[in-house]
């Protein structure tokens, strides 16, 4: 095993006891391939459509987990689920049962409402983000009615036969029937780095998964080579369902849920304090116990901020909108938080920094000379090889004639050699081999120079320069090299010796003109470029140099593996450049920035891509990706363009902001209102507010919140990585909640000291103010800016606007007596607007000194 391979699944043999088994009981690796389709009822034309259909209906979607629906009567029962709402309900039938119907219907009525809005709003959301995701759902190429069609993966079934190739997921858990060097990449689920040869066959019953080698598994990819099978087992029925059962507690959490708890668990500790104290105050002062707990539960509902939860989705789903307009697909909602902290970004130069159409300019000789023969055998390599579809073959045969060599085997390429070898028939069958320059010298033990075959060693040197001239050039360049197999018609990586350099191929992949300006603007938001490529360092500092990236330490897989994990943060913090990487040493570099302290985002498409974009805090891949690379990506673009990603990193944290201006403005204001409840509740004769009013208060503050996915944020939020503070949403909530409590308190005292106003007028003088200053807060402190300088979106300003009428109206409404609530007297509506203009400019003056906005 290699040092880097992850750490083998503990549970993956032990899974075999309840998976893997065909109907009858016994392990489908013992069995004989015409057994197996025996056992799933499947020939070798695969299913009819109609039969599939059936089978999808009788045993589900192959799922390891049930789909997340965004939607239907499961959501709508969440938004009532949240434990301290529960005891509200509950409280508030004992009182109605105790006599207080009217007071307990209204309180539910308020509840009811609140529940219905976030329903309604999260589920136009949540279907919203079903309709994205569709655009970038993974297929299977799979036999039907006898003919191959591209089938969702969610829906292969027990008995399909799915065709095989390169950067494929594996769907479920299958028997091999046919095998053109088929190799699977099993790490996932044995802990071996390196990647599993499948054929048809049989292997003993209590063999360990790495060793069933006519067994393929969901959760595996396909690495090279092409391969027929027939699917056994789906979802929870696979190896992979059952180790992913027996882990599912231990699933990691994302940077955003993690800030979700965080921010959970400070707004748990302030109610506990503050709703304790108040229900001791009220009981000590021998108010009704039932009224006191409703009063209590009522002010704990009204600190925490209850359509959270809706407003994170719909700020997501709407930043998910937003960033699809502009090419970036979200697959998990709560990447786009860690998609708008992200400080590095690691990328390969192909269609990222580079134009990614390759071009074949020239296949030269050993001397630098153009070659019809060079030529001629990398474009009969390029055509007989099936296991890896890549740029470079399709640009070595544009144009080309169709090749008139037979292939007779082929050695696939892969990650570790970084060669392909085909061996095609003739009067003596020859093997052809194409390779990074490295790799193929490193075979040879002679070269087809001017004077004949010579051995390798006596124009190594002056192969080298000119390979090393073509690449400062900016050209990727491969060698190709020959033997002669007389009387073989099978070949193995083994063959792959005594071979003759024949000569080099030189491709252009030029920088995209556009490509340095998106590296400048990316460094602009504090997002650094970091270079990872399987090509030499020359070509990559080439690039690099072209796209302004500093080229000063560039950093060889050679140089890397003499690195101690302990040492390589401090080294790749001042790197710029990784050349000649293989896939677990992108791993490696992506975990050694995270170990940094850094937000990393990896941008790749290859297989060879997968485990990179698994270690990353953000898996950023294309719709034009192999399958394994977009389903491991957390985001997906539609364009690969590092333009593209500046796009998506300015929305993510438009969305971001946007969400956090709730959180803290919503949790401040709410935070003020029990502090001032506090304190009215210790020297009031009565109650500030009955619990009906506190309730129907947060709905109506709710409402405008429901709009802060679409506000406008300024430039200067966008300007660097933001992510969840504690620190900073505490020293918000304390700071501007006090302040709130003092304009309350001052209320208070004008209220009962100036105007005398008795229980009625008091809570309806103190709900206008309380809803008026709730929604004023919002429009001022959603920005750093001075409040007249800055323009808040469209929906958050004219639903404010309406909210407050509303509430305005409410007191002389015919509902009023119903609430409690009675008419203002001009004099006091009057002190209410002066308090309430007084207390926006004590927020913008605070906030300003502070810096601690929005």
């Amino acid at each position: 095993m290699s040092p880097n391979a992850p750490t083998p699944a503990p549970t993956a043999d032990r899974a075999a006891a309840s998976a893997g088994a065909a109907p009858g009981g016994v392990a489908f690796w013992q069995m004989p391939a015409d057994d197996v389709l025996r056992a799933v009822g499947a020939g070798r034309d695969g299913l009819t459509s109609d039969e599939a259909a059936r089978r999808l209906r009788e045993h589900g979607p192959n799922e390891i987990r049930p789909r997340t629906h965004h939607h239907g009567w499961r959501l709508l029962l969440e938004q009532f689920t949240n434990p301290i709402m529960g005891i509200l309900v509950v409280a508030t039938i004992i009182s109605m049962a105790l006599g207080d119907v009217t007071d307990g219907a209204i309180i539910l009525a308020i509840i009811a409402a609140s529940g219905v809005l976030g329903f309604w709003q999260e589920n136009n959301a949540g279907r919203a983000v079903d309709a994205l995701l569709e655009r970038v759902e993974v297929h299977a190429g799979t036999i039907r009615d006898g003919r191959e069609v591209e089938v969702p993966l969610d829906e292969i079934v027990s008995g399909d036969l799915v065709v095989l190739r390169a950067g494929d997921v594996v769907p479920g858990d299958a028997a091999v029937l046919e095998s053109h060097s088929l190799s699977v990449d099993e790490s996932a689920l044995s802990g071996e780095s390196f990647p599993a040869e499948k054929r048809p066959g049989t292997a003993p019953a209590e063999a360990p998964l790495a060793r069933r080698s006519n067994a393929v598994f969901l959760g595996t990819h396909v690495v090279s080579g092409t391969g027929t099978v027939v699917v056994v087992a789906t979802g929870r029925a696979t190896q992979f369902g059952v180790v992913a059962a027996e882990l599912a507690g231990r699933t990691p959490t994302t940077r955003f849920e993690r800030g979700l708890s965080a921010f959970g668990g400070l707004l748990v500790r302030a109610m506990v304090v503050l709703v304790t104290a108040i229900f001791i105050v009220n009981v000590v002062l021998h108010r009704p116990v039932i009224d006191s707990l409703l009063f209590s539960l009522a002010l704990a509902v009204g600190l925490t901020p209850q359509l959270l939860p809706a407003i994170v989705s719909i700020s997501l789903s709407t930043g998910a909108r937003e960033m699809a307009a502009k090419k970036v697909i979200v697959k998990r909602l709560d990447a786009i938080e860690d998609f708008g902290a992200m400080t590095i970004l690691c990328t390969d130069k192909t269609g990222t920094l580079t134009e990614g159409a390759a071009r074949f300019d020239d296949a030269v000789d050993l001397g630098g000379r153009p070659s019809a023969e060079v030529r001629h055998l990398a474009r009969v390599n390029a055509a007989l090889q099936h296991g890896f579809t890549n740029p470079l073959d399709a640009a070595l045969m544009q144009g080309a004639e169709p090749v008139a060599e037979v292939r007779l085997d082929e050695v696939p390429y892969d990650f570790e050699r970084r060669r392909v070898s085909v061996l095609v028939d003739g009067p003596t069958p020859r093997l052809i081999t194409k390779g990074a320059f490295a790799e193929v010298l490193a075979i040879c033990t002679s070269a087809a120079s001017d004077a004949g075959v010579v051995p390798v060693a006596s124009i190594a040197d002056g192969v080298s320069a000119l390979f090393g001239r073509l690449c400062d050039e900016g050209s990727r360049v491969l060698a190709i090299a020959t033997r002669d197999f007389p009387a073989r018609t099978t070949a193995t990586a083994e063959d792959e010796t005594q071979m003759t350099l024949r000569g080099l191929l030189v491709f252009a992949d030029t920088p995209k003109p556009d490509a340095a300006d998106a590296v400048r603007r990316l460094a602009a938001l504090g997002v650094s470029i970091r270079l990872i490529t399987g090509d030499n360092a020359s070509a990559a500092r080439h690039v690099a140099r072209a796209v302004g990236l500093s080229t000063d330490a560039p950093l060889t897989g050679a140089e890397l593996e003499r690195i101690a994990d302990g040492d390589l943060p401090a080294r790749v913090a001042r790197t710029f450049v990784f050349a000649e990487i293989d896939p677990l040493q992108k791993q490696r570099v992506v975990r050694a920035f995270r170990d940094a302290g850094e937000t990393v985002g990896f941008l790749g498409d290859g297989i060879n891509d997968a485990a990179a974009l698994h270690a990353a805090d953000v898996g950023i891949s294309v719709d034009t990706a192999v399958d394994v690379a977009k389903k491991t990506a957390a985001i997906v673009l539609l364009e690969k363009d590092l333009g593209v990603v500046v796009d998506g990193v300015r929305l993510g944290r438009k969305t971001f902001a946007n969400t956090l201006k709730y959180v803290r403005v919503t949790t401040s204001a709410n935070f003020g209102n029990m502090l001032s409840m506090a304190a009215a509740s210790a020297f009031l004769p009565f109650l500030p507010l009955l619990p009906r009013q506190i309730l129907l208060l947060n709905f109506l503050s709710d409402v405008p919140g429901m709009t802060i996915a679409a506000d406008d944020v300024d430039a200067e939020q966008l300007e660097r990585p933001r992510a969840w503070d504690i620190a900073s949403i505490r020293r918000f909530m304390i700071i501007f909640g006090t302040l709130s409590s003092v304009f309350d308190i001052a209320t208070f005292v004008v209220l009962r000291g100036g105007f005398g106003a008795g229980p009625a007028l008091f809570r309806s003088a103190w709900f206008l103010e309380s809803t008026a200053t709730e929604l004023a807060v919002m429009l001022v402190l959603r920005s750093n800016r001075p409040f007249w300088r800055t323009r808040p979106g469209r929906g958050l300003l004219w639903s404010s606007v309406g909210i407050a009428v509303v509430t305005v109206v409410i007191p002389y409404s015919p509902i009023s007596a119903a609430l409690g609530l009675v008419g203002v007297p001009p004099g006091i509506f009057a002190f209410l607007v002066v308090l309430t203009v007084a207390y926006v400019f004590a927020n913008d003056l605070v906030k300003r000194r502070t810096r601690l906005a929005a």
